[in-house]
């Protein structure tokens, strides 16, 4: 899958429609899915579980549903905009099975992940610190990634488009 596509098509604009994008958060996604699954399984390779290309666990997706989406009940309505209505099946949690099926759920689904995390994003311009994080709060201390698995992970010259504007600006100035 295009990196630059995935940003400026999925991510960027459905972390925009729950309200919370930022560059660091737009990053962050987008790092941790070329760490989970390198943008292209849709299952966990072997006997695991994870699910989509964030490769999240059914067992953390209740949890994201029942400890904290339930006391969110506007984006909790936000996420369920992005499924599909058979999805529900007259329930108030999608079935996980839109994290493999839905792009724009499973991306969503990733930054309420880091959302729950009281620590803030690290600044988007520090691909280090991203890693740690993704490291601390997404594969945590009991997963076999590490920190610089991210960063090697990381697609190369993708950078969200409004730095990269930013950049050429600065560039044009420059001249």
């Amino acid at each position: 899958m295009d990196a630059t596509q995935l940003y400026t098509l999925v991510i960027r604009p459905v972390l925009r429609h729950l309200g919370l994008y930022t560059p660091a958060a737009g990053q962050l996604v987008l790092g941790t899915i070329y760490q989970e699954s390198g943008a292209h399984y849709l299952r966990q390779l072997g006997k695991g579980p994870a699910l989509g290309i964030i490769q999240m666990e059914p067992a953390t997706y209740q949890d994201i549903w029942h400890h904290f989406l339930a006391y969110r009940p506007a984006l909790a309505d936000k996420l369920r905009a992005l499924v599909s209505q058979a999805s529900l099946k007259n329930r108030e949690i999608p079935d996980d099975s839109q994290l493999v099926s839905n792009l724009a759920f499973a991306v969503a689904m990733c930054r309420v992940h880091y959302l729950r995390v009281p620590e803030p994003l690290p600044a988007d311009d520090c691909l280090t610190a991203q890693a740690a994080y993704w490291k601390k709060y997404y594969n945590t201390a009991l997963g076999k990634g590490e920190a610089r698995d991210f960063i090697r992970h990381f697609p190369a010259g993708v950078f969200p488009p409004e730095k990269r504007r930013a950049h050429e600006q600065q560039e044009e100035d420059a001249t």
